[in-house]
């Protein structure tokens, strides 16, 4: 029982510092419970990050900036990083990049089904900090591009 160990909750959720831990000593909380990313493979790293920080005498904070995801509509919409108005706020001087085209699958046929791309770029360091897709398979494309975005990719 959370309320007799003395956990605090918000709601429905336990607030947890960047360790996951609570606001008591010793326990600890991951995944959709503490209402940080409700993903999947976001919980599962935030559980691989706790144990090797408990278990395996690493310092591994939790990182939730850049982490890819997909809305699985028709077409997909997958997208890492910050939006265009986060940006702003975040960075202030930014630049959009937007791209429209039709996919190859779509060319032949001539479908009118078009994929859509936008960029968002920190204007000072040129570092992409958002890509957002809406074409079909963004999801898979996205995650590869969250790797590079993660590891500070720019847009030159």
């Amino acid at each position: 029982n959370l309320e007799s160990a003395g956990v605090h909750t918000e709601n429905t959720f336990i607030p947890v510092d960047e360790y996951s831990k609570t606001n008591v000593d010793n326990i600890y909380a991951v995944g959709d419970i503490t209402d940080r990313m409700a993903l999947t493979p976001v919980a599962l790293m935030e559980g691989h990050r706790l144990a090797d920080t408990l278990f395996g005498g690493m310092d591994r904070k939790v990182d939730h900036e850049y982490v890819a995801s997909t809305v699985f509509t028709n077409p997909e919409i997958g997208t890492v990083g910050y939006t265009e108005e986060e940006a702003a706020a975040k960075f202030g001087d930014i630049d959009i990049y937007k791209s429209k085209f039709r996919a190859m699958a779509h060319s032949f046929p001539k479908s009118e089904i078009y994929s859509l791309f936008k960029i968002i770029v920190d204007a000072k360091t040129d570092k992409v900090v958002g890509c957002h897709v809406a074409t079909d398979g963004a999801g898979e494309m996205v995650q590869g591009v969250a790797i590079a975005v993660k590891m500070g990719a720019t847009k030159a």
